[in-house]
């Protein structure tokens, strides 16, 4: 996940791989048919991370409120790709989205992280379609570094006050 989220699947070579895990590049072809079906699996490891990190923010049980739920998930998904491995990882998947096995493994990551969602909010699907929005918004302030630009369409997109305004510019809180 660490080498294709630094180049990407296009630009990651399996011997970079190999290297990374202390193994032989043939070794990697013995377990994964292809590069593209490494990116695949990589991808489903990736959804796991954030299931579970989402279903262990679920901790008020079947009597919780849905602006609870909402809060804890966004924190947990916060918390996960403050990682930048995983932020640029899942950045980077979507960019491999034309390789079949990649789409198909994207369409099993999204499928899974909307019914997760969608139960944690009651299936609730205008709050689901506002948590995925807000997660990629976070994706896109992280990757940029919005966090440390000061100027006026940085602070609107991550929801920052400008620091000659006494705002607390390092603090922010997650869409």
């Amino acid at each position: 996940m660490a080498c294709f989220a630094r180049k990407g699947y296009y630009g990651t070579t399996t011997g970079e791989i190999a290297e990374r895990a202390g193994i032989s590049q043939p070794y990697v072809y013995r377990l994964f048919a292809s590069k593209e079906a490494l990116f695949a699996g990589a991808i489903l490891h990736v959804s796991e991370l954030i299931s579970d990190a989402l279903t262990g923010a679920d901790e008020a049980g079947p009597h919780r409120q849905p602006e609870a739920v909402m809060r804890a998930i966004r924190s947990a998904y916060s918390t996960l790709i403050e990682d930048r491995d995983v932020m640029q990882f899942l950045m980077q998947a979507s960019c491999a989205a034309d390789e079949p096995l990649v789409a198909e493994a994207l369409r099993t990551c999204y499928a899974r992280q909307v019914e997760l969602v969608s139960e944690l909010l009651n299936h609730d699907d205008a709050a689901v379609r506002h948590w995925f929005g807000a997660g990629m918004l976070e994706n896109v302030t992280l990757t940029l570094g919005l966090a440390d630009v000061d100027e006026p369409w940085a602070r609107t997109l991550s929801g920052q006050r400008s620091r000659s305004d006494g705002g607390s510019f390092a603090h922010r809180e997650s869409p």
